[in-house]
């Protein structure tokens, strides 16, 4: 198991506690089963970014909390350099690069997304509204029922709670996503 995912599975487990929630009551509401909320906090399996944003909404507590157990700290602004984002490997071939991590109160989630070539996108769900710009690459944007390519320069804005996600047509390929919550 990835040491990143066993310390996120840790941190939601022990916050779950801390709260004294039951893992029935927060696997209801964030719309997964039981034994698939304990797979999460066990780490036996991963838990995608967009239930993990749930769960943080459920314990009132940033997403960076969970992340990297380290608490947002700026007020006015945040400053992250080329290459310091909170790096989180989702599965073999997506990574992203979270830049604003250390910002309270955001209402915004920019983050650097690397992928490398597949044939298939996992679709996820959440809330808020999404916008993707292509940096560097090809890739394929599935929303709902629609594919769209997109290649460097590209952009497309859209309503996240429909199933969408994102592969790399070439190699690998690069791009901006900014999440609104």
């Amino acid at each position: 198991m990835n040491e990143y995912i066993k310390q996120i599975s840790e941190r939601i487990r022990e916050l779950r506690d801390i709260l004294e929630f039951d893992a029935e009551d927060v696997a209801r509401e964030i719309g997964v089963s039981k034994d698939e909320y304990l797979a999460y906090e066990t780490g036996a399996k991963e838990i995608p970014i967009s239930l993990l944003y749930k769960v943080a909404e459920l314990f009132r507590v940033d997403p960076t909390v969970l992340m990297t157990g380290d608490v947002p700290r700026m007020d006015d602004y945040t400053v992250v350099r080329g290459g310091n984002g909170v790096k989180v490997e989702r599965y073999p071939g997506y990574s992203f690069s979270a830049l604003a991590f250390n910002y309270k109160h955001r209402q915004m989630d920019p983050m650097i997304v690397t992928l490398s070539k597949s044939e298939t996108a996992e679709l996820v769900k959440h809330g808020g509204q999404e916008f993707n710009y292509v940096i560097e690459g090809t890739i394929k944007v599935v929303v709902g029922d629609r594919e769209f390519t997109l290649n460097a320069g590209d952009s497309i804005y859209f309503n996240p709670e429909k199933p969408h996600g994102q592969r790399a047509v070439t190699d690998n390929a690069k791009f901006l996503t900014i999440i609104n919550g």
